[in-house]
């Protein structure tokens, strides 16, 4: 007998698109329903596939609803599987673990949420499948999946798990496990949720993540959306990824060097960002932009960002109405000119300037302040990934080149 399944993970619907809002509400709103048409892709791909069934790893909310607008979105795209006869299996994550949701709505009687006081296994007969799974009962489980129950003989089965296994991928430990552990059970494949970038993680047996169905941040770039898993003659023969995103976020580094002038860097950029639309396969795309290179532009660049993002937003705007530059982020270092090179105002010497003003206590006091407030505004990750001494050393670079730039 050959089939297949659908897995994914993560779907976090009505979950907002990070700081989109903050920056232009009318992106915003194109942006908005990304995420509930990625689910509706999901349903749609399922049952245009003849899939045996689907596997929801975990995650289906990203807490409380706000509204019950947002349960009723996923039961009446559900329900869909249902009057095609094709059955869902579910696992609660941290986010929409028992203690998070205050209330819930009847699902059709084709679906089945694990329960989560302890591993329960479901049978497929007419598939000889047995499937394994345990929902959150709280955000903070661990101890968890030790109460999985053993496999059934002659049947393929599959682990259903929202874990950050082993902790090595940058999310909180949530049901924490190793690759070994996972081994140990003898099940032929392990369905995970939690981590947002796909993986396979063992080919034997098969250990996946499939990603979060949606991109949510300029963290999450490039396709999302679930994986395909192909069985015959009760073995995992293929596992295909799917791209069933509904918008996308994408990094674009821009080498600048060899640009003479403004208007030319900003026909490379427009040109390089026409080729990354394209790739998004007419999506919503939220790009983050950042010029590197070493070039006589460098202060320039610095001291004219929100004029320069301006127009290169202009250009992303001439490719498609929700082409948007997320954020234009100048990483670009001074070319290096001879002493007898420089004007009148350098032989000021700005950096015997900076360096004077940077002994001041005082100032060294409230550019102190200053980091701190930005440090403590960032995500938590961005305050993972810099130091305060790297916050300090970027405030002071890109003053001494705004301050170069407005004087040269």
């Amino acid at each position: 007998m050959r089939f297949t399944f659908i897995h994914a993970a993560d779907l976090h619907i009505d979950s907002p698109l990070a700081g989109l809002r903050l920056k232009d509400q009318d992106v915003a709103r194109r942006f908005a329903n990304a995420g509930r048409r990625a689910v509706q892709a999901l349903i749609d791909e399922t049952i245009a596939s003849k899939a045996a069934f689907l596997i929801i790893a975990g995650d289906v909310f990203d807490g409380d609803w706000k509204d019950v607008t947002t349960g009723l979105f996923f039961v009446r795209a559900i329900s869909a599987l249902h009057r095609a006869g094709i059955p869902t299996f579910i696992v609660k994550g941290n986010h929409d673990a028992d203690s998070m949701m205050s209330r819930d709505l009847a699902y059709p009687d084709s679906v089945n949420v694990f329960p989560s006081s302890k591993a329960a296994s479901i049978a497929l007969d007419s598939y000889r499948v047995a499937l394994h799974g345990r929902s959150f009962p709280n955000r903070l489980t661990r101890e968890f999946v030790e109460t999985y129950p053993a496999p059934r003989d002659g049947w393929l089965n599959i682990g259903v798990l929202h874990t950050s296994l082993d902790g090595t991928r940058g999310h909180d430990g949530y049901a924490p496990c190793t690759i070994d552990d996972l081994k140990r059970f003898g099940y032929d494949y392990w369905a995970l949720g939690h981590i947002h970038a796909a993986e396979i993680v063992s080919r034997d047996p098969w250990i996946v993540f499939p990603g979060n169905l949606q991109g949510r941040s300029v963290r999450e770039t490039g396709a999302k959306g679930a994986v395909r898993v192909t069985v015959e003659a009760g073995r995992i023969v293929d596992v295909t990824p799917l791209a069933l995103d509904g918008a996308r976020w994408a990094h674009l580094t821009v080498d600048v060097a060899g640009a003479a002038d403004e208007a030319e860097m900003i026909a490379l950029i427009a040109a390089e960002l026409a080729s990354v639309h394209a790739q998004s396969e007419a999506r919503p795309l939220a790009v983050r932009v950042t010029l590197v290179g070493t070039t006589a532009l460098h202060n320039h660049l610095v001291a004219r960002r929100e004029i320069l993002q301006d127009d290169v937003r202009a250009s992303g705007f001439q490719l498609a109405a929700d082409c948007w530059i997320e954020q234009l982020k100048v990483k670009t270092t001074l070319q290096a000119r001879p002493a007898a090179a420089l004007s009148a105002n350098e032989s000021l010497s700005l950096e015997d300037l900076l360096a004077e003003a940077t002994d001041d206590p005082g100032f060294a006091e409230v550019l102190a302040e200053l980091t701190e407030a930005v440090m403590a505004k960032l995500p938590k990750d961005l305050q993972e990934e810099f130091s305060k001494s790297d916050m300090l050393k970027s405030l002071a670079d890109d003053a001494r080149a705004m301050l170069a730039g407005e004087v040269s």
